[in-house]
């Protein structure tokens, strides 16, 4: 893979060429990160400074220079391992400043959550210089709504939530005039469940996938919240939530119990009814039960030779078709890519998660 270092403004640095190692993640909804290890010499110390960035050649990440340490050896000389996140990494620099309701529209008040915390705020200084967001069409997404409150959240935090909670992507990336473009996005089916796109299948049958690994567990499932918010003892507020499967009874019941104090009837423009505030409520006890589910998930390498490559035939996000020799097939989501190169040459690692 071939490595351009960027400077602080995004202008072309150098090729990085001379590493022995490369491992560069993408994430469907979460920010990447890469690991990159090379003999240290004046060139990489020069390009490898703080907040510097890194582009691989057919890659639409781009990754930020944050920690790296330095290992001498006097027998094999000495090495550098540089690592960071991708540019979604950069909301996490950002809270959400005042308390904020969101309802209505999912896309447009994902949007005013980076326009009052990042791309407009009113404090100048909390400005992200070139941040923009771009309007998705997909009707998967312009058809979500929202109902929930925010006080002094985690920007990239908040977002990576209400994103998961909905099983949708999110992406910064960097366009030829250097705007930091902000994007939500569903990723293409390519199952089995579909006509209109041509299918992608990964199986032992058509080997094009090797050392794969399913994995499933229950140990976090729950299956009710209980959600308590603002008052003290017998006097706070309080409801349940139900997963979309169902609460359960006996041994299928697993509860949980969720804080969610933070959350205020009182708001700049007057007080929540008591129906309103149950929904807030409510919302918070799906977010936190969409993250209390069973897993399933497959991992594997992609044989390099495989008849679907990542990048032309099916991208980060997409949902494919994956098989194995037991008989257990599936439609699952690519969530996650490495990429590694080192001496042995270049593999991939897709991550598939059951939905």
């Amino acid at each position: 893979m071939e490595v351009l270092v960027l400077d602080s403004n995004f202008q072309g640095l150098t090729l990085l060429e001379a590493f022995e190692s490369l491992i560069w993640t993408e994430r469907f909804c979460a920010f990447g990160d890469f690991e990159v290890y090379a003999p240290i010499d004046a060139v990489i110390l020069n390009a490898l400074k703080y907040d510097n960035y890194l582009w691989v050649e057919n890659s639409d990440y781009v990754m930020v220079v944050e920690d790296w340490k330095i290992v001498t050896d006097p027998v094999n000389g000495n090495k550098i391992s540089v690592t960071g996140r991708s540019l979604e990494s950069i909301l996490d620099r950002r809270i959400i400043w005042k308390q904020t309701i969101l309802s209505g529209n999912f896309q447009t008040e994902v949007e005013r959550l980076l326009n009052e915390n990042a791309i407009s705020p009113e404090i100048s200084a909390r400005h992200i210089p070139n941040l923009i967001f771009e309007a998705s069409t997909d009707p998967i997404i312009t058809a979500l709504t929202i109902d929930t409150q925010f006080t002094g959240d985690n920007l990239y935090d908040a977002i990576q939530v209400l994103c998961a909670v909905n099983d949708i992507g999110f992406h910064i990336s960097l366009s030829d005039n250097g705007s930091l473009v902000f994007k939500l996005y569903s990723g293409t089916d390519r199952s089995y469940a579909q006509f209109l796109n041509p299918h992608v299948i990964f199986s032992n049958e058509f080997e094009n996938i090797d050392n794969g690994t399913f994995i499933g567990s229950t140990k976090s499932l729950k299956t009710v919240t209980l959600v308590a918010g603002e008052g003290e003892g017998v006097d706070r507020k309080t409801t349940s939530v139900d997963a979309s499967t169902g609460a359960g009874e006996g041994l299928t019941r697993r509860e949980l119990f969720t804080d969610a104090r933070d959350i205020s009837s009182t708001t700049d423009s007057g007080t929540l009814t008591p129906a309103d505030y149950l929904i807030l409520l409510s919302q918070r006890g799906t977010e936190k039960l969409s993250l209390q589910t069973t897993t399933e998930s497959f991992d594997g390498q992609i044989e390099p030779s495989t008849n679907f490559k990542y990048g032309v035939d099916f991208f980060l996000g997409d949902i494919v078709q994956i098989e194995n020799e037991y008989g257990m097939e599936s439609r699952t989501r690519v969530v996650e890519t490495i990429r590694s190169q080192n001496v042995s040459g270049i593999e991939v690692y897709p991550t598939f998660r059951a939905i």
